[in-house]
This record gives C-alpha cells, sequence and structure tokens, in this order.
C-alpha cells in the first residue's frame, strides 16, 4: 500500500485513525487544563508555566525521537531488512530509558530556577513546581508510551495506538477529576491530583502497547533473549532523533522564552498566553497525525528507491495541512473566546489570549506546512532545513519580541513577532525541499501525450 496504492486515498486512510489519536492525546492535555482551571488562575498560570517543558518532553519522545524509530523501521523493512528492525525495537526502548532520565533529573532539580526566569511568582510558581515534579518524575513512562507507539507505527499500523490512546483518554476524563477534587473518603489532591492522573494514563496505555508488540499479531518479532545492541542500529535511530530534537527545542524555546516575555505584564497575562497558545500546540498533534504516516510512507518508498513518488507524497501532505491548520487558525482568530473561556473567564486573561489568537491564528497555515514537512524530511533521513527553520523561527521570535518590548510596543508586538516566525518557518521549510534539498532536483513523471 505504501509503495503503490494511490498517494491521497492512502494518506487520508492511514491518518484517520493516528489524527483521533493524536485528537484524543490532545484531549488528554485539554482535559486535564480545563479541571486544573477550576483551581483559579494561579493554577492555571502555573500549569502554563509547565506547559512548555512538558510539551518539550513530548514533542522529543513523540515526534523527534519517535520520528527518528518510526523512520528506521520503516527504511529498514521497506529495504526488506526484518532482523534489523526487530532488532531496533529493543535500540529504541534503551534510547527512551536515557532520554527520560535527562528529563526528570534536569527538570525535577532546576524547576524552580527555570520557572522563576519564565515569570513565575508567587501561587503561580508554587503550582508550577507541584506539577512539574510529578510530570517529570514519571518521564520514562511518557518516554515509554511514545516510543512503544513509534515502534508500531514505523510499520505502518496506525489504528493500534489510536486504539489504546482513545480508550485511555476515556478513562482519564473521571480519573482526573478524581484526583484533583476528590470525592467521598478520597481526599481532593489539588493540581498534584491532575499529574497523577496523567501518568497513570501513560502507565496503562504502555502496558497494552507492550502486550501487543509482544504478540503473534504484531509485524515486528523482537526479542529479549538475544539482546545485542549494535551502534549502527543506534545511530540509524539518533541521525534522525537528534537532529529532529534540536528543531523540538528550537520550537518550544520560542515558547518558552514568549512565556518569559509575556510575563513581564503580570501572571493573568501568563495565563492568558498559555491558554491561548495551547491551541497552536493542539495543532501538533492533528499535524502529526498525518505525519506519522508520511514519514513511513517516505521512509518506506526511499528505502525502495522510489524518489519521485516521495516527494508527490510530501507535497500531497503539505498541502492538507496547510488547509488543516490555517482553517483552526482563521476560526481561533474570529471566535477566540470560544476557545479561551473553556478553561477560565477572568477578562484580563481573556483580553491577552484574544489578542495572541486574532495576530497569529491567521498564519497557522504556515506552521502546519513547515511541521508536515519537518516529518515527511524525517522519512527522507533529512533534517537539516527542518532545523534552519526552526531556528529561523527561534531567532526571530526571540529577537522580535525582545526588541517590541525595548522599544515599547506592547503584548501586540510581541505577538506579531511570533507571527513572522511561523510565516518564515513554513516558507524556509517548503523552499528548501522545492529547491532539491533531499537528493538534488528530481525529474517528475511526466504524461505522455499523442497518438497510441
Amino acid at each position: 500500500m505504501l509503495l503503490e496504492a494511490p498517494i491521497a486515498p492512502t494518506l487520508l486512510r492511514l491518518a484517520a485513525p493516528n489524527v483521533l489519536v493524536m485528537l484524543a492525546q490532545a484531549g488528554v492535555g485539554l482535559i486535564e487544563t480545563y479541571f486544573v482551571g477550576q483551581l483559579g488562575t494561579d493554577a492555571l498560570a502555573g500549569m502554563a508555566l509547565v506547559f512548555p517543558v512538558v510539551m518539550l518532553m513530548q514533542m522529543t519522545s513523540a515526534g523527534a525521537m519517535g520520528g527518528g524509530i518510526a523512520s528506521a523501521i520503516a527504511r529498514a523493512l521497506g529495504a526488506r531488512r526484518r532482523d534489523d528492525a526487530d532488532a531496533l525495537v529493543l535500540h529504541a526502548l534503551a534510547i527512551a530509558a536515557v532520554f527520560s532520565l535527562v528529563f526528570t533529573v534536569g527538570v525535577v532539580g532546576g524547576g524552580r530556577w527555570l520557572y522563576t526566569r519564565m515569570g513565575g511568582t508567587g501561587g503561580a510558581l508554587d503550582a508550577a513546581l507541584v506539577y512539574s515534579s510529578w510530570v517529570f518524575a514519571g518521564a520514562f513512562l511518557v518516554w515509554l508510551f511514545n516510543t512503544l507507539s513509534a515502534v508500531i507505527r514505523g510499520t505502518g499500523n496506525m489504528a493500534v495506538p489510536a486504539y489504546v490512546t482513545v480508550l485511555g483518554a476515556f478513562v482519564l476524563v473521571p480519573l482526573s477529576p478524581l484526583f484533583i477534587f476528590g470525592w467521598g473518603p478520597m481526599p481532593g489532591l489539588g493540581i498534584a491530583g491532575g499529574a497523577i492522573a496523567l501518568m497513570a494514563y501513560y502507565l496503562v496505555g504502555s502496558v497494552v502497547l507492550a502486550v501487543y508488540l509482544w504478540s503473534p499479531r504484531s509485524l515486528l518479532r523482537p526479542s529479549l533473549a538475544h539482546i545485542r545492541f549494535r551502534w549502527v542500529l543506534f545511530k540509524d535511530i539518533l541521525r534522525v532523533g537528534l537532529v529532529g530534537m534540536v528543531s523540538t527545542v528550537a520550537t518550544n524555546l520560542a515558547i518558552g522564552v514568549t512565556t518569559a516575555l509575556v510575563g513581564g505584564f503580570g501572571t493573568v497575562a501568563i495565563a492568558g498566553y498559555g491558554t491561548a497558545s495551547r491551541l497552536e500546540y493542539l495543532l501538533v498533534p492533528l499535524v502529526f497525525g498525518l505525519g506519522a504516516p508520511l514519514v513511513a510512507m517516505v521512509g518506506t518508498c526511499i528505502g525502495a528507491g522510489q524518489r519521485e513518488r516521495a516527494l508527490r507524497a510530501t507535497w500531497i501532505g503539505a498541502a492538507m495541512a496547510f488547509v488543516m491548520a490555517e482553517a483552526i487558525g482563521l476560526w481561533a482568530a474570529t471566535f477566540p473566546n470560544a476557545w479561551l473561556s473553556l478553561f477560565n473567564n477572568e477578562p484580563a486573561m481573556l483580553e491577552a489570549g484574544a489578542l495572541y489568537l486574532r495576530t497569529v491564528g491567521p498564519v497557522y497555515g504556515f506552521f502546519g506546512l513547515g511541521l508536515v514537512l519537518y516529518f515527511a524530511s524525517q522519512g527522507a533521513g533529512r533534517l537539516l532545513w527542518p532545523v534552519i527553520g526552526n531556528i529561523v523561527r527561534l531567532a526571530v521570535a526571540v529577537t522580535g519580541g525582545w526588541l517590541a518590548l525595548h522599544w515599547g510596543g506592547g503584548l501586540a508586538a510581541v505577538f506579531a513577532a511570533q507571527a513572522a516566525a511561523l510565516v518564515l518557518y513554513g516558507a524556509v521549510n517548503a523552499w528548501a525541499i522545492a529547491g532539491g534539498a533531499w537528493f538534488g532536483p528530481v525529474g517528475w513523471p511526466r504524461i505522455q501525450t499523442g497518438t497510441v
């Protein structure tokens, strides 16, 4: 199917369960945000401080390193290297263990320093530290869940991760308020309860994914009895994953620095911006839903030597992602309070969030374009230009935001810099691939005309 079926219908068919899984996973975060928002503005602002760091871990494990894992397995299967594909599973789990430990030690140990510099003070800082400590103490569960999902997606199976995530979201809906507010003899745990419920979700989901992967129904046959690590297989994952991490860090650093700039306008402004920018983060899993099958298709086609088909699939996926993200952005810019009021009704918070959505929402299509081309580049194993695009985005967002404040431009100017950064991010990625950044100019098949 990846090598021969019509591209657009195949991408949509594979993306449908994947978009569902990403919607469910994003819904998990939104559900938690909704209930935490009932605890007050300080709790919402505290969550906004932690959110860029949580998303850094999510995007690193599911997008960057997860894309490297899925790409390596897809290319191995496309080249009919079945033994290597099986062995890549244990290599992926070893990588997950190491990186999860880095996140746990780094964030639990340095959380106060980090969130203070992002503008956290008083009750918002206290809430951020409590939530962050619980989430990052369980970082391995997040990495395990996303790694197992990436392994299964690398085989072209998008349905199993979708089912597991959706069913897990249904479990989390009652679990989150139970832990946050309590019920009957069970005391409420406040913002810590939201984090504990989230970790329970990842634990159960990881167990289910592992049971499937080691079952007869799985395409892969990983064996714990013959563990023999090979650097060449680590390299196959890391050469895509590590470069992708640079891109992911740049994305989340742009959000984190903007949060710090917005912090100069007070806790309520942080809450407004943090709540509004969650919609941008919602685009990440939505585009990822389309990008994950694109990684598998591009990787498999390149592994089989079908370069023209890989490029054609890339541009079809890019058009789909642009239209989807732009439609969401225009809706948010037109009706910002429809999104913001789901979480809090503080007038100043709504004002700050609405300003962000009206400024940045209309260019969300470029964000979707750049992001889906990043995923396609993972499949191709060519990530230089996506990294450059993200660095350009970071430079424009940070420098432009700082200059806006320095020159007295206020929040509107800070957000305008973010909008310009997203446009450049999408444009740089599209220009590079169109110019032959993957493997030079490739001739497109010509339609023959004339008398047969």
